[in-house]
């Protein structure tokens, strides 16, 4: 396995850049892409302790767990193999890193005794596309800031502005979905947002819980959210578990409030409301008990909002968001991996080292014989 460089062509940066670089200005640095609701982890840690237990690992060992597959490509992409502008590559010059970190961490699950199933998003709802035209000018303002960052030798800047850049591909899925097949661990394609598909599956008893870095899951109403943990004692408990009923319970809200309150902290459907933060939208729910109330009675002289502020149609996105997993009577199987085919893709079509994927599928395989025996078929 190989690096690549990271091209920094600018055939596709909007007309603008390029004038402002012709003219010597500056072009203004945007923040890094979020995801999901602004602030709600630092509002819940603030306000709803008792629903955040850190854990390990092995405390699911024995559960089923659907997870964000897009979501944790694009982390594979952002941090796996990356050295300022390379990323690991196969022989081909295609890019790996997303398939090396599936991979591992796969493993790594699957040895906790964990039984992981992937979904991947779907078509987002046309409510997002703003939010998605947002983050695509981003990565583009960040691939000019990247070409800069390179003629001046800026390696702070060109790690940070190579990561920014960072989009999941179709093929990158694809890989992915493939991979996984050949492991033996099910996959399902959402028909929207893989975070409602994932809530589904966890309200239905289908997953023991989520996992993802995305709080959008809590809004979507899945009653188990993990995440990873990146606090100082992330080595001794990897894992943040938060309890969507608990976080309820102690932030004295309904379910119907709780949406309201993120929807105004700021999601991916609505522009925020400039001047309203987690803090104040808590205040404002639990004051006037849902967002009619709140806007009817807001200062609109301090705090502007938007004629057509589309609250009410991403309320219903949260409550009844578009999904498939339980048609048909779907049921995840996992079943033992298909080690030629393992083989074939990842070490003749992606250049991984044959020692290591040999010493992967007999770890799986022994993982397999032991404690995850009655979950493989």
């Amino acid at each position: 396995m190989t690096l690549l460089r990271i091209s920094t062509t600018q055939g596709y940066v909007q007309l603008s850049f390029l004038e402002n670089q012709r003219a010597g200005r500056q072009t203004p640095r945007l923040p890094p892409i979020t995801m999901g609701i602004k602030g709600l982890t630092k509002l819940l840690t603030d306000h709803a302790p008792a629903c955040i237990v850190e854990r390990t690992y092995k405390s699911y060992s024995g559960c089923k767990v659907a997870i964000d597959a897009n979501l944790s490509i694009y982390q594979f992409l952002t941090v796996v193999g990356r050295k300022g502008t390379t990323l690991l590559t196969n022989e081909a010059g295609e890019v790996t890193s997303h398939l090396q970190g599936m991979f591992l961490r796969t493993v790594k699950l699957l040895e906790a005794g964990i039984k992981p199933l992937y979904v991947f998003d779907g078509c987002p709802p046309d409510l997002k596309k703003a939010e998605i035209n947002r983050r695509d000018f981003i990565r583009e303002t960040a691939m000019f800031d990247l070409s800069t960052a390179i003629e001046n030798g800026e390696i702070e800047d060109i790690e940070k502005f190579s990561k920014r850049s960072v989009k999941v591909t179709k093929k990158h899925q694809e890989d992915c979905r493939i991979l996984l097949h050949f492991m033996g661990v099910p996959s399902f394609q959402a028909a929207g947002e893989a975070e409602a598909e994932c809530a589904v599956l966890c309200k239905s008893g289908k997953v023991h819980a989520v996992l993802s870095d995305d709080m959008d899951s809590l809004v979507f109403g899945t009653p188990k959210l993990l995440r990873y943990n990146w606090r100082a004692r992330a080595r001794k408990f990897p894992i943040l578990e938060f309890d969507l009923m608990k976080a309820l319970q102690e932030l004295n809200l309904s379910m119907d409030q709780f949406i309201d309150m993120c929807i105004l902290s700021g999601c991916d459907y609505c522009d925020t409301i400039k001047g309203i933060g987690p803090q104040t939208a808590l205040k404002l729910v639990r004051k006037h008990g849902n967002l009619e109330d709140v806007l009817e009675n807001i200062n609109r002289e301090r705090y502007q909002v938007a004629d057509c502020w589309p609250f009410q149609e991403a309320r219903m996105l949260f409550k009844d968001p578009l999904v498939n997993v339980l048609e048909n009577g779907w049921e995840p199987e996992w079943v033992h991996p298909d080690e030629g085919g393992l083989k074939s893709f990842l070490v003749d079509e992606n250049s991984f080292r044959p020692d290591r994927i040999e010493m992967a599928i007999n770890k799986i395989n022994a993982i397999i014989r032991g404690h995850l025996k009655e979950a493989f078929t």
